[in-house]
């Protein structure tokens, strides 16, 4: 068997025993994917017992292919809403996020001292008990500068070139090339962080599940109560029917009243006083005394504008016959993206009135402003013929909302991937830090998400197929991590000093979660799922995001941990140097 073909059967291997395993419930609590590391580990070191070995390119590949799949289509997902919660929790979230990563930098620092580690082991177990592979690169590039200063500091002409580490614990160049002590910091360095980044991963999820049981979560509960916090936070919108009363709006057309673009109120029907046959109705409708009009808006815009109108009326209009239909229409079609209500003047062109919005699950007023975005649902109201044409100018293609657009999805992954590359210089830092393959492509994810469409390239991916793609990287990434430490870590983890490393990078990872977590339940009441998703992006860790969300089922997950990331990642990153640097 080729190496390829063994590299896959492997990974495939790996990902079936993994599945099964984290699908076992012990007490309503499985571990899911987080089983495929466990079982990349076991089968890692069975392999290299057996005198085999998986190539190492191929999981390089494996993981950060996978790696970059699950962070992109999360970030996709997140896009359309991210806004909307930085402005609600973002503060708060990164407050809580940065009390972690002090913590844990404190609690390296600690270990350090209480083992004896040179300052790069204690930067390889702040990094590995962190899971954060992008500070361990930041630290690499730490080390090399710290080296050549040292060199010049001791008459050695030239700078001595910094071997290229691919983080499996090896490096790509030979000993003697380096001296020996160097050599040594390297070895410290990346082996105390392969040694702890299992049992970072797990670490994680141990927390959550120790907060779950602490407090005696209900999760089911949880996600309840925080649906319906966001419903409260988020006006709902209304109808109502009023009766005109005030002379000085007669033939006067609605969309001229004051306060009502403002407000978002649309008009839907009117009921004429010298007739018995409700009629849809748009900002053009001329208004006069007696007329019955049905408008929606939330509550507080309908309470503002009622005075000027008239009161509420008895008549249900909905209920009255007339030629009028309501029809929720997708927007599908590339030509209109990104164009506001008031461009596409839908009353001018067919009569017809769009009510309201629905967006990332999330109802919002029709303002002539808003712009569409492809699979957005507006309501639209008019008679049957006109609201087909609407629905044929906006799309309303069921086959375009079940299809994935590649090329404009690649594009944002070669825009995540450069992203990652650049790099960001800090003051007192020799080298700047970057956020590499697990941040790049997040933040190009949220950044199209957001955007939605630039000309015919739509930013968008059916739900079920964001669902498949981010859970399929996320396996490649854990059995390939798991193969590839496998060996390492067992090996290490039978050893006195290996098993004193273990310990502090769970202690590393475990207290400040639960320190922090425990504050944030008691004193601030977050919700847990919002807590767990906090958690998660405080590490930077994507498996235990996945965990989090089997756990929880809520999407409010991804959001707070792409609320936290950004800030977390820079903190880590320059921590880490730090460790190195000042030690």
């Amino acid at each position: 068997m080729s190496a390829v073909s063994f590299a896959l059967l492997a990974i495939a291997a790996v990902a079936v025993a993994g599945l099964m395993f984290g699908g076992i419930k012990v007490r309503g609590v499985s571990l899911g994917t987080a089983g495929v590391l466990l079982a990349g580990l076991i089968a890692g070191d069975l392999i290299g017992r057996a005198g085999g070995s998986v190539d190492s390119d191929m999981l390089s590949f494996a993981k950060e292919f996978g790696l970059l799949l699950f962070v992109f289509t999360t970030g996709i997902e997140l896009g359309p809403g991210i806004l909307r919660l930085l402005a609600r929790r973002g503060a708060s979230l990164n407050l809580m996020a940065t009390g972690i990563v002090v913590l844990g930098l404190g609690s390296a620092m600690l270990a350090a001292w209480l083992l004896g580690l040179t300052p790069p082991a204690a930067a390889g177990l702040f990094c590995g008990a962190t899971t954060n592979t992008p500070a361990l690169a930041a630290a690499e590039q730490a080390l090399s500068w710290r080296r050549s200063s040292e060199s010049r500091e001791n008459g050695v002409t030239g700078d001595t070139p910094a071997p290229t580490n691919d983080l499996r614990g090896g490096d790509s160049q030979d000993a003697a090339a380096v001296p020996s002590e160097s050599h040594d910091r390297i070895t410290d360095l990346t082996a105390t962080y392969a040694v702890t980044y299992p049992g970072g991963v797990a670490g994680i999820i141990l927390a959550m599940l120790l907060l779950r049981r602490l407090f005696r979560i209900d999760v089911a509960t949880e996600a309840r109560l925080l649906r319906e916090q966001e419903a409260a936070e988020h006006e709902a919108l209304e109808r109502r029917c009023l009766l005109i009363d005030n002379r000085h709006l007669n033939g006067l057309p609605f969309g001229r009243l004051a306060g009502v673009e403002e407000t978002g109120i649309r008009i839907s029907r009117i009921l004429r006083s010298d007739s018995n046959d409700v009629v849809a109705a748009n900002d053009r409708t001329v208004l006069h005394p007696g007329d019955v009009i049905q408008v929606v808006g939330t509550r507080e815009s309908l309470d503002r504008i009622e005075p000027s109108i008239g009161p509420k009326s008895d008549i249900d209009l909905t209920q009255r016959t007339g030629n009028v239909r309501v029809s929720r229409v997708f927007v599908t079609r590339s030509e209109i993206l990104n164009r506001s209500l008031a461009e596409l003047a839908l009353d001018q062109l067919f009569g017809t009135t769009v009510t309201r919005i629905e967006r990332a699950g999330i109802e919002m007023p029709a303002r002539g402003a808003t712009q569409l975005h492809f699979g957005d649902v507006v309501h639209v109201v008019g008679d049957p013929a006109a609201v087909e044409q609407t629905a044929a100018l906006l799309g309303n293609s069921a086959r375009s909302l079940q299809q994935t657009p590649f090329v404009p999805m690649f594009i944002g992954i070669t825009a995540g991937i450069l992203l990652g590359t650049i790099g960001i210089p800090l003051p007192g830092l020799a080298t700047p830090v970057r956020f590499g393959l697990a941040g790049g492509p997040l933040l190009a994810g949220i950044a199209f998400g957001l955007v939605g469409s630039i000309g015919r390239l739509v930013w968008y991916i059916p739900s079920s197929a964001n669902h498949a793609l981010r859970q399929l990287g996320m396996i490649l990434f854990l059995a390939a991590a798991g193969l590839g430490a496998g060996r390492t870590f067992l090996a290490l983890a039978i050893s006195l000093e290996g098993a004193g490393w273990i310990v502090a990078g769970l202690l590393t990872t475990l207290l400040p979660l639960l320190i922090v977590g425990i504050v944030a339940r008691v004193w601030a009441g977050q919700n847990y799922c919002i807590l767990c998703g906090a958690m998660a992006g405080s590490m930077t860790d994507p498996p235990a995001l996945s965990f989090a969300q089997s756990l929880t089922e809520s999407e409010s997950c991804s959001k707070a941990y792409a609320a936290v990331y950004p800030l977390t990642m820079l903190l880590r990153i320059v921590a880490a140097q730090l460790l190195v640097l000042l030690g």
